[in-house]
């Protein structure tokens, strides 16, 4: 539970300013680079949430891929 949380306050607040921020690369890689901002926002929520643990970068890779698909379905039920 509190993993949840602290990804949503990570992609709630550090998210934006990330994406705008690497916007020339997100551009050039045609969006992928979007998942290395999902894998960085994956980490920050596992160093302030005590229980979430990511274990590398690779790792924190798989994990935003795996999160995505569930984001999207998510996003369609909510409809957000």
């Amino acid at each position: 539970m509190f993993g949840a949380l602290g990804l949503g306050l990570a992609n709630g607040f550090f998210k934006p300013l990330l994406l705008a921020l690497a916007l020339p690369i997100t551009i050039l890689t045609f969006g992928l680079f979007v998942f290395v901002v999902n894998a960085l926002m994956l980490m920050l929520a596992a160093a302030f949430v005590d229980g979430l643990e990511v274990k590398g970068f690779s790792a924190a890779i798989w994990g935003a891929l795996a999160l995505d698909p569930m984001k999207l379905v998510v996003g369609m039920f909510f409809g957000l």
